[in-house]
Formats: C-alpha cells, sequence, structure tokens
C-alpha cells in the first residue's frame, strides 16, 4: 500500500513540475491572481474623506453624441458599498438615477474571466473564457469602438492595467486567448484608435521577436508619452501614452494615473465635431479583491469614484454624453461584516480568491440612460450602443444625399 501510495506521488509531482513548465508564462502574468492577504488586510481603518458634487443631465438630446463606458473591473455591490462607507455615506455614483443588473457569465463558463466578459461588452456577443475579441470559434467580432471609428467618431481606450490586458484589449483586438499581449499591442498599432492610455509599455519596445512598435506608431502619427507629465501636457491628435512596463502600481503608489488620463482622452477625443467612443477601466478593483485585500480595494475603489466625477462633469456640461458605469464580474466574494460611516472603517470578508458568478450592478447617466435599467445581460449594453450609433450614422448618410450639389 505503501509503494502505491509513494508510485502516486511520484506521478502527482512529476505532473505539477510539468504543468508548472508549461503555464508559467501564464501564471506570471496573472501573478494578482495569488491570494495572499492576512487578517490585518480585511479591516480598512478609515482615511480622509472627499467631497462629492451633484450632477443632473438637462439635456434634451434625443440619441448621445459621445460614449462613455467605465469598467470597474471585478466591482460588485459589496466593493462599491466598501467605497461608499471608506467616504462617509458618499459617492458620484450616487449621481446616478438609472440603475440595473448585469448578468455575466461566458460562452462556456458560468464564472466567467475578464477577456470573456470583456468580449462580451465590446462586442455584444459570448465567447468562450479566456478567448478576446473572437467568438467560440475563434472568429473576429466587431466591436462598439470599431464602429464608432468607422463612422467617424474618435475613439480612445484608458485603463489602470497594461492597454493590453484583458478588459481594454477586448475593445482593440482580436486573438484566440487573452495572453497573446504582444499580439495584442499589434492590434493597437493597427487599429487606428486616437487614445490609448495605461500600461504595457513593454509590449510595444521590448518584445520576443525584437521589434519596437513605439517606431510603428510614431510613423503613424502618434505622438508617445512615458510618463504621466508627458500625458497630461498632450491635448490633441492621436496619443500612445504607456506609463508603465506592464500594469501601473496600485493607487496609493501610482498617484492619481486614472483621472489625469481620463481627463487628457476627454480634452483630446472632445475636438472630434462627430464625437466619441471611450471606454475606462479601473483595473485593479478586481486585483484587490483576488488579493482579498480590503484596504486596497477601497483605495481601488474611490479612484475610480473619482474618475467617474470627472466624466459626470464633462457630462452634465456637455449634454450630448452618454455615460454608462458597470462591471465585467464580481471578484472575491466581498461581503461586509461591519462598519462605521463617521470614520470610513470597512470589515471585509471573502468566499473565494477568484470570481464568482453573481451579477454585477450597471448604471446610466444622460440620453438613452433609461435604456440601461432593470434585468439585463453583459451583451445587451454594446447592443444598445451600436443602436445609436447606427441611428446616427444613418442620419449622417441622409443628411448627406439631401444636401444641395454645389453649382459650379
Amino acid at each position: 500500500m505503501k509503494s502505491i501510495l509513494k508510485k502516486r506521488m511520484l506521478v502527482l509531482g512529476a505532473s505539477t513540475l510539468i504543468g508548472l513548465l508549461i503555464f508559467s508564462p501564464i501564471i506570471a502574468q496573472t501573478d494578482y491572481t495569488k491570494v495572499e492577504a492576512k487578517d490585518s488586510a480585511k479591516i480598512y481603518h478609515g482615511g480622509e474623506f472627499y467631497p462629492v458634487s451633484s450632477f443632473s443631465y438637462n439635456g434634451t438630446a434625443q440619441a448621445p453624441r459621445n460614449v462613455i463606458l467605465m469598467i470597474g473591473d471585478g466591482m460588485g455591490l459589496a466593493h462599491i458599498f466598501a467605497g461608499l462607507t471608506a467616504n462617509g455615506g458618499d459617492l458620484y455614483l450616487k449621481n446616478f438615477n438609472k440603475i440595473g443588473f448585469v448578468t455575466t457569465h461566458a460562452a462556456n463558463k458560468f464564472v466567467t474571466g475578464s477577456a470573456a466578459s470583456g468580449t462580451a461588452l465590446a462586442t455584444g456577443e459570448k465567447t468562450n473564457y479566456t478567448f478576446l475579441g473572437v467568438d467560440p470559434d475563434g472568429q473576429p467580432l466587431r466591436n462598439i469602438r470599431e464602429i464608432a471609428q468607422g463612422i467617424g467618431k474618435a475613439t480612445g481606450v484608458v485603463s489602470t492595467s497594461s492597454v493590453t490586458h484583458a478588459t481594454p484589449g477586448s475593445f482593440v483586438g482580436h486573438q484566440p486567448t487573452r495572453y497573446m499581449e504582444e499580439e495584442i499591442a499589434e492590434d493597437f498599432v493597427n487599429s487606428g484608435i486616437d487614445v490609448f492610455i495605461g500600461g504595457g509599455l513593454k509590449f510595444f519596445n521590448n518584445r520576443k521577436d525584437g521589434r519596437n512598435l513605439l517606431e510603428d506608431l510614431e510613423s503613424k502619427g502618434y505622438q508617445i508619452a512615458t510618463s504621466l507629465e508627458e500625458v497630461a501636457k498632450t491635448e490633441d491628435g492621436k496619443l500612445a501614452g504607456l506609463v508603465a512596463p506592464n500594469g501601473t502600481a496600485r493607487k496609493s503608489l501610482r498617484g492619481d494615473v486614472l483621472e489625469v488620463a481620463t481627463q487628457t482622452a476627454l480634452n483630446i477625443l472632445d475636438n472630434d465635431p462627430d464625437g466619441f467612443f471611450l471606454m475606462i477601466e479601473g483595473s485593479q478593483i478586481d486585483w484587490a479583491g483576488h488579493a482579498n485585500d480590503t484596504p486596497w480595494i477601497i483605495e481601488e475603489m474611490l479612484d475610480f469614484d473619482l474618475t467617474i466625477g470627472k466624466v459626470l462633469e464633462f457630462a452634465a456640461k456637455n449634454e450630448e454624453t452618454l455615460v454608462i458605469v458597470t462591471a465585467d464580474h464580481e471578484t472575491g466574494g466581498l461581503t461586509i461584516e461591519d462598519g462605521n460611516y463617521k470614520t470610513g472603517m470597512v470589515k471585509g470578508d471573502y468566499t473565494t480568491g477568484g470570481h464568482t458568478g453573481i451579477m454585477v450592478p450597471i448604471f446610466a447617466f444622460g440620453p438613452g440612460a433609461e435604456d440601461f435599467t432593470g434585468f439585463i445581460d453583459n451583451t445587451d449594453i454594446p447592443k444598445k450602443i451600436m443602436k445609436y450609433l447606427e441611428t446616427q450614422d444613418s442620419s449622417k448618410r441622409k443628411s448627406r444625399r439631401q444636401r444641395k450639389p454645389r453649382r459650379k
């Protein structure tokens, strides 16, 4: 019996070693999913509160000229409530009164991942776990950013992860797996996107194939910014803002990257008279959820909410901008065990170091916001956005046909 058990352990050990050797590149790129949190990481003891302004939509536009889709990666209701408690009971998210719930499953898995859910949010189609921008058969799917670009709108992506990561990559790339980040970087070069800001520099200039894609971007008219200061100075034209080798650091170390990057993207994209589409991701709510780290979750949640405030300020003045805030999935199975509105203290606990299959919230503000309420699937979100884009495209073509020819 001992002999049989010893043999089984040897086989298991060999199998594990082979598995680690085969999948080590994947593990290396998903280190943020490793749970190492101690009990002390479950309590946020409180910090300074920031004031929250009120915004309302008073416009009369029948359809939005601009669409801003904000994705809090891994953000469930408990993450939002943790942030709200930590800021004394107030968030910019409370400006939204059009609210619903979103189902998130992948084509082949009930509990989804960021690539499959990102693809669903970008294209309106379900795909398999880890597939990016392609259907379950591996065929490319057209996404809402590409559709917006096709009708003359400016487009952009902002993220606190690498821009080649699963969520931002879903709005640009078409690859059989999310882990092909060098290939996704090439997709960015060939996409025609106007603005992309985040991490991921190494996938452009420190590649296995020896190519320097920054040179290719420059040849296509992009301004290259490798620091937040350079990003903030850019006011027009095409911008590739790659401010970290891979993902950016956590909020307490990186500073106001998301707010500054978002403001820069808005400034540039708003120059287009035909309007724009912009996707903004608060990536590391998910990373903190994987780590079961309540203080980190709250850092990232409040950073995302402050960025929502910047976007709402723009949208309230513009009056032609639809703002949608949602999540790709929930991470960590977070529950709130205790809290204090006066001090901002939050005590969280977790059921997993991975994702869960529960519904996530959706919030909408501006023209068309009423279409994003109730119970919907993640694929419904881009389908509704596509209808606005198709209506505008049809109106533009009709307007061109009705224009009288100039006299010679």
